[in-house]
């Protein structure tokens, strides 16, 4: 009687993975076509994780042909529906790489500056609104360079307009963050690193709204450095732009993005 109550976790165990083992077995008899359907239609339906083990699936059993191509296409997508950004980036990475001359390689660039744009919002910056300028640049950075990517490769794309805005939405909050820098530096008494910061602002992130708030800072830390020349002379500087309305606003934020996997229609893979 022991032995048997010893032996049922044991044979409830290899039900349960020959179960496992069924399961995973159901996809193996399918053609490519029939996998790469059922891929796109748990995608469609908002099921991401199925949807990535479908098409990682079927790029290790058909790893040639438009099936396959397509497929590291969508399951980059889907990595960016599913919050796994690294890998949704790795994914567009490769697609670039292995198809640098695919009529749709400009979404693989897109797709990046989305991924690494939502990632400089964060979690919390989606439902609290917060200001942009203060937080990690690292990932505005990233989105700033893939864009800029896109639109050098491909400056007729039908991405590259809400690429171009992104961009000036981008480089103005980057400049804010500098002059965000700038304040800090104040506070710390490190005046003349606040003045540096401000300078780079006003040198490299013209055109932005944060120009005059550089010049602002920067006349703050000379007067509290007791060098009220040059702070006369920067508040000259800013009352001259002022007077000529050369200041500009705020850029706007970008809409959401109405981003979809379906560049080209998977039935249209099926009639050829």
């Amino acid at each position: 009687m022991v032995r048997l109550v010893c032996l049922l976790p044991l044979l409830l165990a290899l039900t349960s993975c020959s179960w496992l083992e069924e399961q995973e077995d159901l996809t193996k008899s399918w053609s490519v076509a029939q996998l790469y359907r059922a891929a796109a239609e748990e995608l469609d339906s908002g099921n991401y994780k199925t949807a990535i083990d479908y098409y990682e699936k079927l790029e290790a059993r058909y790893p040639f042909g438009r099936y396959a191509m397509q497929a590291q296409l969508d399951v980059a997508y889907a990595y960016y529906k599913a919050d796994e950004p690294e890998s949704a980036i790795a994914a567009a990475e490769r697609f670039i790489q292995l198809y640098p001359q695919n009529p749709y390689v400009d979404y693989a660039y897109y797709l990046k500056g989305i991924v690494n744009y939502n990632r400089s919002l964060g979690f919390l910056d989606r439902y609290i609104p917060t200001d942009p300028a203060q937080r990690d640049p690292g990932s505005a950075l990233d989105a700033f360079q893939d864009f800029s990517e896109l639109i050098r490769r491909f400056p007729d794309s039908k991405y590259a307009p809400d690429a171009r805005q992104r961009m000036l939405y981008l480089r103005n909050n980057l400049a804010r963050h500098e002059v965000q820098v700038a304040h800090y530096y104040i506070k710390r008494g490190a005046y003349l690193a606040a003045v540096n910061r401000c300078n780079y602002v006003i040198q490299h992130y013209q055109r932005t709204s944060a120009v005059k708030r550089a010049l602002e800072a920067m006349i703050d830390a000379y007067h509290r450095l007791g060098e009220e020349d040059l702070a006369a002379d920067a508040q000259r500087v800013l009352e001259i732009n002022e007077q000529a309305g050369r200041f500009l606003p705020d850029t706007p934020a970008p809409g959401e993005v109405s981003l979809s996997r379906k560049i080209w229609d998977y039935l249209e893979l099926d009639k050829n």
